[in-house]
């Protein structure tokens, strides 16, 4: 049985013709492949990081000149290179085991449905608590299906009980790829970090696993962030069982590889404080939207705790920006799956006084949408309603938003002085407008048939969301500020202005 990742064609992939095939890694570099084409869209996200880590291990471009001195595809030298490594991806055999231990594993051999982020677990499915995942889904996966699966939970693993190890990003991490919008090749090679190709050495699974039970935690290659291992490790053991034709089963053991301090160069990263660690980003539920922007797919320019991903801050800087960029991952909480977001935004660079207009409008949007959620409390109280809630919000602005934010572009490169549109002041209109909109068709319905006292607090909450609104309240304050605009003339403030 040899199913070998180099050699083998494996990874099904869609052609510009609209032919599907199925190719060896070295045929991304192959004119009219566009994209993988898996039939979950988590294993399409995890390989395209698996093309980009293997051509980082075998052929990372030097720097930049080197970068551009080698945009264009040669199959021929990447299937020269590749193949230099084969002897590390098999997936079965007596030898090392791609991302599998390099010595057999006692235990339960469990389905092969725990390869996905999705599958109910042994505690979810003894409580009957699968409603979100889902059990018995995968009796026996193909072997190419399985490679992808055991590739992608290794890569975005959440906590799965005691000693079961999260990725390296921790469970569902945030990945931003920048795409050329192009071909496979194009996008691959746009986010394959600079260095120096690897030995085969380097690869966890060619040594014994570097466990955990006592805590160890293996940490980044001294004075650098990252190495190979950032695109391949291990933080869980396992050993796929196969039949000959199928993977049948799973065995795992506890306590992989616990990594700490690496920082992976496709997430973008956080900190909460300027001298503590960097933290990976984890998506959010719901639909990626402007919201999510700032510190993911725009740098910030008002803080220095946020860090868009390497592979965004080198393509704006040195390989010349524009395109796209495609942003997804679980969104997990706890080990378990809430959302997976996927989703692919324009990619560009921006001077520090955009960065500060836009962040303007993100901010003020923020303060409305945490003033309409606040106020919903007497209606809908502190549960996922008003989550559901803050989520339209954003969905119903969207639109409006990218509108202002073209406005704030042609404003910054326009001559015009001063500017025809007052954007700010528009902007907060249409938030005002949906704010108040949202709470009236959540709160007033059937508020003649509720209790007094209900009454007086829905009536209560209104108005204090319409002086927020209109920059009367501490929250009305921050959002007018955000904006650059002046506060509202009250009564206190004349007469201090009078004395």
């Amino acid at each position: 049985m040899n199913f070998n990742l180099i050699t083998t064609p494996w990874i099904p992939v869609r052609c510009a013709s609209g032919e599907r095939r199925v190719i060896a890694p070295w045929q991304m570099a192959e004119k009219g492949v566009v994209s993988p084409d898996w039939p979950r869209a988590d294993l399409n996200l995890a390989c395209y990081e698996f093309l980009i880590g293997l051509i980082f291990l075998a052929d990372p471009p030097r720097d930049a000149t080197d970068w551009y001195a080698r945009r264009a595809a040669d199959p021929k030298r990447l299937r020269a290179k590749l193949e230099a490594y084969a002897g590390a991806f098999n997936l079965f055999g007596d030898g090392p085991r791609f991302l599998q231990d390099l010595e057999p594993l006692d235990g339960d051999q469990k389905a092969p449905d725990i390869l996905f982020l999705d599958s109910a677990g042994a505690q979810t499915i003894r409580n009957n608590a699968d409603v979100m995942v889902h059990r018995f889904r995968y009796d026996r996966l193909p072997f190419a299906e399985a490679a992808m699966g055991i590739y992608t939970l290794q890569s975005q693993a959440a906590s799965g009980g005691a000693g079961n190890r999260t990725s390296m990003r921790g469970g569902g991490p945030l990945i931003t790829l920048v795409n050329p919008e192009r071909e496979l090749w194009d996008l691959v090679w746009a986010n394959v970090p600079c260095g120096e190709p690897s030995d085969i050495e380097a690869l966890p699974w060619m040594r014994p696993t570097e466990t955990s039970e006592k805590g160890q935690v293996r940490l980044p290659p001294k004075g650098r962030d990252f190495d190979v291992e950032a695109f391949f490790g291990m933080p869980r053991r396992l050993r796929l069982v196969s039949n000959g034709a199928h993977v049948i089963g799973v065995i795992q053991k506890n306590y992989g590889t616990k990594y700490s301090g690496w920082k992976h160069p496709l997430s973008p990263y956080y900190r909460l404080k300027v001298d503590e660690e960097w933290r990976p980003k984890h998506p959010t539920v719901g639909r990626f939207g402007y919201r999510n922007w700032l510190g993911v797919i725009v740098r910030r320019t008002d803080n220095d705790l946020t860090e868009l991903a390497l592979n965004l801050r080198v393509w704006l800087a040195e390989r010349g920006g524009g395109g796209s960029v495609i942003v997804g991952g679980w969104a997990v909480d706890n080990a378990k799956p809430l959302d997976f977001v996927f989703s692919q935004q324009r990619l560009s660079a921006y001077s520090d006084k955009e960065i500060g207009d836009l962040t303007a409008l993100v901010s003020a949007a923020g303060g409305v949408a945490d003033a309409l959620i606040s106020s919903l409390r007497p209606v809908l109280g502190a549960g996922e309603a008003r989550a559901v809630q803050k989520s339209e919000f954003y969905l119903e602005t969207e639109a409006r938003f990218r509108e202002s934010f073209a406005l704030i572009l042609d404003r910054s490169r326009s001559q015009n002085t001063p500017y025809p549109v007052n954007i700010e002041e528009s902007w907060l209109k249409v938030l005002r407008a949906q704010a108040l909109k949202q709470f009236d068709a959540v709160g007033l319905p059937g508020v003649s048939l509720r209790r007094a006292g209900r009454v007086e607090a829905v009536v209560t909450a209104r108005r204090f969301l319409s002086m927020a609104l209109n920059g009367y309240s501490k929250p009305g304050k921050a959002i007018f500020s955000a904006l650059g605009l002046s506060e509202p003339v009250t009564k206190k403030s004349k007469k201090a202005s009078k004395a």
